[in-house]
């Protein structure tokens, strides 16, 4: 439900009851956990981060917790200008910074958009912070997190890190900035102080936990691996001919490899190019959804190599994503060389809940691999391996019982360990701790 904005009628009324994240009774209210998220992207945007924090804090209100969200205007991907000022999703109050977003498909821009909602996200705290016991801060805008730090200095408010990405490591491994340099030198010894002063840091992979414990070991016990996840209800195998997702853009009869989200520098899309090379004579169909960095590099080798075999689609609508998602036969999940313990990519979860087997492009240090062995849902390839890569989809193509066998696994490995209540259950935890062990202090 979208509640009308009043600001603009009374400032007063638009804070006492607009902005209150809940509306119960005092004596649940003061059972309940009292949570803010910090984050820039949040739905209707498409960013895949903003999407896992609405289902997590949907979840998190459901189990108890009286949630709150302050987010940016969408500008990773929307359709229109402006989502609203203030609404509810279900037991969730969200509040939007009124703050525009310019150039946001540029690094400059982002970089800018983030910092100006930054900002509004400390004018936020220092306005509200007593209204919170526990704050969770995630990467999205890198920097957010300093926010956190001087929030807990001066309101004393707890507060744990969700990490979806690592910097300055990513920016160093990409070659933005050297890793002696005096920036990456600053921003890590801010890391390592953030990290130590927070009650929990959360991250995606065991291999992310050992690069955080190799720059900052006082931090060992504090971290929590927590995996992202996929909603099996909404999420649901669509065979193709009754999808109408696959009929629209005649994906029905090629056998379809689909990528899905984010195309960025830290993807492998040099591997999945290779391999459609070596796939070109076959009746097999590459479909890219999504955008990035690395798509329009991708678009344009696709036609220097004049290859037929590929077709480019834009980010979708969440409601058709359960559509877009099943209208492939195999799903492509991809991490750039030396990522690893960077990134961690959320698309392999939906990926595993529509029934179909994945094809991971990644580092053999990766825990993709060992994962997708474990749920008999797919394989891992080392970055380059586009021959074996392309023998697995070939494979594939010409047996659909193992198409419909290794999709099930995978599916079935998901909804035992990835679902939303699982996995907001673990988050619970951690938080729950956060806000016990500072009220014990």
């Amino acid at each position: 439900m979208i509640l009308e904005n009043p600001l603009a009628r009374n400032r007063g009324l638009f804070k006492r009851k607009l902005w209150t994240p809940a509306r119960v009774s005092a004596a649940a209210k003061s059972e309940a956990l009292q949570l803010l998220i910090l984050t820039q992207f949040f739905p209707p945007d498409f960013a895949a981060t903003g999407q896992l924090i609405e289902e997590l804090s949907v979840q998190l209100g459901r189990q108890g917790v009286d949630v709150s969200v302050f987010t940016g205007q969408p500008g990773y991907a929307y359709a229109k200008d402006n989502a609203p000022d203030v609404e509810r999703k279900e037991n969730v109050w969200v509040k939007r910074s009124r703050v525009s977003q310019m150039f946001a498909n540029r690094i400059r821009g982002k970089a800018i958009n983030g910092l100006l909602y930054t900002v509004r996200a400390i004018m936020h705290l220092s306005r509200n912070s007593k209204r919170y016991q526990v704050v969770l801060v995630t990467t999205a805008p890198p920097f957010l997190s300093v926010i956190a730090y001087f929030a807990s200095i001066f309101f004393n408010l707890p507060y744990d890190c969700l990490l979806y990405d690592l910097y300055p490591d990513i920016a160093v491994e990409l070659g933005v900035v050297k890793a002696n340099h005096p920036i990456a030198k600053f921003w890590r010894s801010l890391n390592r102080k953030i990290w130590r002063r927070s009650s929990g840091i959360i991250v995606l992979s065991e291999s992310m936990k050992g690069r955080i414990v190799d720059h900052c070991p006082q931090v060992l016990e504090e971290i929590s691996v927590i995996h992202s996840w996929s909603d099996d209800q909404k999420i649901t195998p669509i065979e193709k001919e009754n999808n109408w997702f696959a009929r629209e853009h005649n994906l029905v009869d090629p056998f379809v490899v689909l990528y899905s989200g984010n195309m960025g520098r830290c993807h492998d899309v040099d591997t999945l190019l290779d391999a459609a090379c070596c796939l070109k004579d076959e009746s097999i169909l590459f479909v890219c959804i999504g955008g990035g960095a690395k798509r329009d590099k991708l678009m344009q080798s696709v036609s220097d190599k004049g290859l037929k075999n590929f077709r480019f689609l834009p980010y979708q609508e969440r409601s058709v994503l359960p559509y877009s998602l099943t209208s492939g036969d195999v799903s492509l999940v991809s991490i750039a060389d030396g990522m690893e313990s960077l990134v961690a990519p959320s698309k392999l979860y939906p990926a595993m809940a529509i029934g179909r087997p994945i094809a991971a492009i990644c580092p053999s240090t990766s825990y993709l691999g060992p994962l997708l062995q474990a749920a008999g849902g797919g394989r891992a390839f080392a970055n380059g391996e586009s021959k074996a890569l392309a023998e697995y989809i070939l494979y594939l193509s010409k047996n659909q019982d193992e198409v419909d066998s290794i999709g099930a696994s995978g599916r079935q490995y998901m909804q035992a360990n990835f679902t939303p209540v699982r996995i907001a259950s673990q988050y619970l935890d951690v938080l729950r701790r956060s806000s016990m062990h500072h009220n014990n202090e």
